[in-house]
């Protein structure tokens, strides 16, 4: 079954907000490169039709990367809709009518989790689950108990490797090109490892606030919304030794052993923070004790890592949007002045533009005894007809390929990370706006010379550079 590309797809919420804004625009770029060709099935509960589903798919398409007619057209010639209540066994057996003569569909849940257990019972139950794959929308789980408790329900219908559990992130194409970079270059791996690695950061960080999404923010928090998926994906990427070939099995196998390696997470390696004005946000409680910002610090027990601390922070309403991760390197032994040396590093930036820099010392001109910082700087452009993340992902999860996909060890492994904290109720400090968060991070949680704040130039200073 794995070798086999999927027949159909159905997705389930094809009236909600995640397909209007992803989904069909990713849709019609599967079209426009001849990957989709079977039947589209949506699936809601809205009182609508077919005519209504297309006409959402092209409003959709105007506001979210713009319409290719000729592509259009075949995706709506693609399309089912089924109405109906995912209670309702009639629900399920108009899916398998709509499904027609495939016999290998992908049964998408971008709908919320507390759906997904009775939705693939009904897909049990219907005869549709067998030779299909599912799809699981993030989150997958709030802790590590409601993540087993879905892996069971899963498994109890489907097998391991039809499952598929997203993680929009690790589509980016600027991940994998971190991937690519770490194991197509020989100095890299010469210098990532315990002996020359004094620290590794991680910063996600967003100059906006929730836009809107308080009811789902405040059941969420920074830890769960994108610090033990997203930012533990790049991590992994990094960390992992280099996997014996590159298919799913192999390179998942590596990530997994990188969180094996990790302990839990203890109360004094995390502060967590909230924006002052978060309250009042619609959605969000009175006393609301959700993290907006969380730093912490984790150690990899890897031969490799053993003693190097990793250090991982986000949050929202921060000075810049940034994603990256600076690598910094020990001192040298110098028979120059120590204040004025600077210790190497090495940073990876995913977004918003994806570069990859190596800083050295240089000999001021000025002085024979001191020197300045300075970087050896390679950027990726964007490349055109590139893969948006949830086209690559649709597209992998259809073809059958599960690497950019979290396997249920790994999943179980990131939750058993950062579940401590989740129930240990930490204190919430509030932080202003347009900041790096609470001082308290500035007085328990410094990596050795200090948290490195991404600079990221604005358009007109990039073109005047």
């Amino acid at each position: 079954m794995n070798n086999l590309q999927s027949d159909a797809l159905v997705f389930f919420g094809a009236t909600g907000d995640l397909a209007y804004k992803k989904i069909f625009p990713s849709l019609q770029a599967m079209v426009e490169r001849g990957t989709l060709n079977g039947p589209v099935v949506g699936v809601a509960k809205a009182g609508w039709n077919l005519d209504q589903l297309r006409a959402r798919a092209l409003d959709s398409l105007e506001k979210h990367g713009g319409v290719d007619r000729a592509a259009f057209d075949k995706l709506s010639s693609l399309l089912r809709f089924v109405d109906g209540d995912y209670q309702d066994p009639a629900t399920f057996s108009a899916i398998r009518r709509e499904l027609g003569a495939s016999v290998h569909p992908a049964h998408y849940l971008a709908i919320p989790p507390v759906l997904f257990g009775l939705v693939v019972e009904q897909l049990g139950k219907a005869g549709v689950a067998k030779g299909a794959r599912v799809i699981v929308e993030k989150p997958f789980g709030t802790d590590l108990a409601s993540a087993r408790a879905l892996n069971a329900i899963l498994l109890g219908t489907f097998e391991e490797k039809d499952i598929f559990r997203i993680d929009h992130y690790l589509g980016k194409r600027p991940v994998n090109s971190m991937f690519y970079a770490r194991f197509a270059n020989s100095f890299l791996e010469a210098l990532l490892n315990r002996t020359h690695v004094e620290s590794v950061q991680i910063t996600m960080a967003e100059d906006f606030g929730i836009q809107g999404r308080g009811a789902f923010y405040d059941q969420t928090g920074t830890i769960r919304d994108v610090v033990q998926n997203h930012l533990f994906q790049v991590m992994t990427n990094l960390a992992m030794e280099p996997p014996v070939r590159t298919d799913s099995e192999s390179v998942r196998d590596e990530k997994v052993k990188v969180l094996k390696a990790i302990a839990p997470l203890s109360a004094d390696h995390v502060v967590r923070g909230q924006f002052r004005g978060y309250k009042s946000e619609k959605g969000v409680a009175q006393d609301s004790k959700t993290e907006t910002f969380a730093a912490l610090r984790l150690e990899i027990n890897s031969w490799r890592w053993q003693g190097v601390p990793f250090y991982i922070r986000a949050g929202k309403s921060l000075p810049v949007t940034c994603t990256e991760m600076l690598i910094r390197l020990r001192r040298p032994p110098t028979i120059f002045p120590a204040d004025g040396l600077k210790p190497n590093h090495l940073r990876f930036r995913i977004s918003p533009d994806v570069t990859i820099a190596q800083s050295m010392m240089m000999k001021s001109r000025d002085s024979e005894m001191s020197g300045d910082e300075v970087e050896l700087v390679a950027l990726d452009g964007t490349h055109p007809n590139e893969m948006d993340a949830y086209e690559r992902v649709l597209h992998d999860a259809m073809a059958g390929d599960a690497t950019l996909f979290a396997r249920e060890d790994y999943a179980e492994e990131a939750w058993r990370i950062v579940d401590p904290v989740l129930k240990a109720g930490t204190p919430v400090y509030e932080y202003e706006p347009g900041t790096w968060g609470p001082v308290e991070v500035d007085r328990r949680l410094v990596p050795a010379d200090g948290w490195s704040d991404p600079v990221v130039q604005k358009p007109a200073e990039v073109r005047a550079a």
